[in-house]
């Protein structure tokens, strides 16, 4: 079921769905939500890269009643922090208000103080950040994640990780995803989130805490479409740029990313087969922005190797993590069980792990798509 802000009417069946408009929240539907929101509810951030950065901003400039805690693995960053209020290695624009004394490199102390644990690292290194951790430590919190990502070796979402490995129900985990650049949280840029969980009250009650005047969001209950969604794009971004760095032009590019929005539905209704609808923002949103955007590290590289580089030289010119180039992989083995037609899929996974040359794969490709 769908519904509009303070409404009860239903829109569309069987997805549910709603925004949360902070100018709305505040003069048309504020007591709604704010008594929504749990007051005093304690978060901790669990990453120090540029999306985690972005989190921060979003969770402060966010006016309800909160107490925010920062893990990161780089103590000299935790420092750096503490002394200048700004992250020394990204984003490093964005003023810190997070008190020093809750910023630290220690996990489990952050994680036992906090309601909510907002995991933000990329999900290859997930189970490194995470060593120590035990499912009790999880016990009674609400887990988020804002990886897109799967869980190399285990060729798990975060979702079924959690599940499988640190008892975590899927009743207490949400997934934030939608076409969101963490460089355009710094500068404010009005931009749209997606907070999917199985429990409705639970999206609407945390997306409440992460609407600012620039963050708009949306509540869904579609945790495996939304997780899986944010896996493909990166790989189609990988594509894009792979396209445009052998030569092809914005025509071939429009009608790649065409066959990659129907490419995803195919893969999202053999995974989890219910009503929604690809076009949201959540999927084809989320899509459009990761195979154009000029911040998009999954495109860039994608270019990079599309122009001649190694997947090890792309990865030490870029000195960040494309997601995509992990989930490929994992990707391919998911797709074992379940035999969907994933043409670019293919082709991206041909090129970075069984070497095949992007341009003769390229034309490859071509032949099928439509």
């Amino acid at each position: 079921m769908q519904l509009a802000v303070g409404s009860t009417t239903p829109l569309t069946a069987n997805c549910k769905l709603f925004y949360l408009d902070l100018s709305r929240q505040l003069n048309l539907a504020g007591h709604f939500y704010l008594s929504m929101s749990k007051q005093g509810s304690k978060i901790a951030v669990v990453g120090g890269g540029s999306w985690a950065t972005a989190n921060i901003k979003i969770l402060t400039d966010n006016t309800v009643e909160k107490e925010i805690f920062w893990w990161m693995r780089n103590e000299q960053a935790v420092e750096h922090i503490h002394k200048f209020k700004h992250n020394p290695h990204y984003l490093s624009s964005v003023e810190i208000s997070v008190p020093p004394q809750n910023i630290s490199t220690d996990l489990p102390a952050l994680i036992s103080e906090a309601d909510y644990v907002l995991l933000n690292v990329p999900a290859a290194f997930l189970k490194q950040a995470l060593t120590g951790i035990t499912p009790a430590d999880f016990a009674g919190k609400k887990i988020i994640s804002a990886i897109k990502g799967i869980v190399p070796d285990e060729n798990l979402i975060i979702g079924e990780f959690l599940n499988q490995y640190y008892g975590v129900s899927f009743d207490d985990f949400l997934v934030i995803s939608g076409p969101c650049h963490a460089e355009e949280v710094a500068l404010e840029k009005l931009s749209y989130l997606t907070i999917a969980s199985a429990d409705n009250e639970l999206a609407a009650t945390f997306a409440g805490m992460f609407s600012t005047r620039y963050i708009k969001t949306i509540v869904s209950d579609d945790i495996y479409g939304t997780e899986y969604g944010a896996v493909l794009k990166n790989i189609y971004a990988i594509a894009g740029g792979i396209c445009h760095g052998v030569g092809y032009g914005d025509n071939f590019q429009a009608v790649l990313i065409s066959n990659a929005i129907r490419e995803m539905e195919r893969f999202v209704a053999a995974v989890h087969p219910i009503d929604r609808d690809i076009k949201e923002s959540a999927y084809l949103g989320d899509l459009m922005v990761t195979a154009y955007s000029q911040f998009s590290r999954n495109r860039t590289f994608g270019n990079m190797i599309g122009k001649g580089y190694t997947v090890t030289s792309a990865q030490l010119e870029m000195n960040m993590i494309a997601e995509g180039y992990y989930a490929v992989n994992c990707l391919h083995q998911v797709n074992k069980q379940y035999n969907v037609f994933m043409p670019i899929c293919d082709a991206v996974y041909a090129i970075l792990y069984q070497k095949r040359p992007p341009a003769l794969e390229m034309r490859h490709l071509a032949e099928h798509l439509s």
